[in-house]
């Protein structure tokens, strides 16, 4: 059987040589370009230390020429809206984990994606994925809840993909939360963001990866679900799963959800 052809995007970067890596070990993948626009003309090996003769590249022109598959994109937010519209247009599949994509993106890029597909995806880490599904089957069984999410201190976006994402599962799931009962607040910001009747907390710490923490109380109880990303590889399951998967999965998929079988392929 031959193998899935993969380009990535950001190649250079913590999360893109990461997501190289993992292309490289997995026997079902090959890895034939890498593109980042800051490091063109150089040895990929010079910046990741893998095993490999790419030359990183400055464009996705390149991805057409290595008539790549799928494509990863873990960059910048504006870099991956140009980036998905090329796939869309050039009948690659794509998978995007970068921070930032809105509700906009979505509808763009489930307007653009019509020959080809695209899996986009707030957390990749298996487990952060369970832990949002966790959240969402116990939310309608208490009245409070609250996210706390903890990143390092190089990330800009606040509150995260991930936590916004529980949340509004969460509000979606019911809509029975009990009113906030702070009357004077001491310092702005003391009680978070509120996504409709849930509070999340951002906290950003050197020394940290991705952790998420979501405590729900009702009378006499607590239920906290936790999960920890200790080393970026822990996405790398979930990316290598989605470049697996992305094909069968027509149009835009909101999420890893679906291709854990954790909700209908309607949904």
């Amino acid at each position: 059987m031959s193998r899935l052809r993969v380009a990535v995007f950001g190649a250079a970067g913590r999360m893109g040589s990461t997501v190289c890596g993992a292309v490289i070990d997995d026997p079902a993948l090959e890895l034939v370009a890498a593109i980042d626009p800051h490091h063109a003309g150089i040895d990929l090996r010079q910046v990741t230390r893998l095993d490999t003769d790419l030359v990183v590249e400055p464009d996705a022109g390149h991805i057409a020429t290595a008539r790549a598959d799928v494509a990863v994109d873990f960059t910048l937010i504006d870099a991956a809206r140009e980036n998905m519209a090329w796939c869309a247009a050039n009948g690659v599949h794509a998978v995007v984990g970068t921070s930032g994509v809105t509700d906009e993106d979505v509808d763009r890029a489930r307007g653009l994606f019509t020959t080809s597909s695209c899996v986009i995806a707030p957390n990749f880490a298996i487990g952060a994925v369970l832990m949002m599904h966790m959240a969402e089957l116990a939310a309608p069984w208490f009245e409070t809840a609250d996210v706390v999410e903890t990143h390092h201190d190089g990330k800009i976006d606040a509150p995260s993909g991930t936590a916004m994402s529980t949340a509004e599962r969460m509000v979606a799931a019911s809509a029975d939360w009990a009113a906030d009962p702070t009357t004077h607040v001491v310092s702005d910001g003391a009680r978070g963001a509120t996504v409709g009747g849930v509070h999340v907390h951002s906290r950003r710490l050197r020394g940290t990866v991705a952790h998420q923490e979501v405590v729900l109380g009702t009378t006499g109880q607590t239920l906290t679900i936790r999960h920890d990303s200790y080393d970026r590889s822990s996405f790398m399951p979930g990316v290598v799963l989605a470049v697996k998967r992305v094909a069968d999965h027509p149009g835009v998929t909101v999420g890893l959800d679906r291709l854990l079988g954790l909700t209908e392929p309607s949904a």
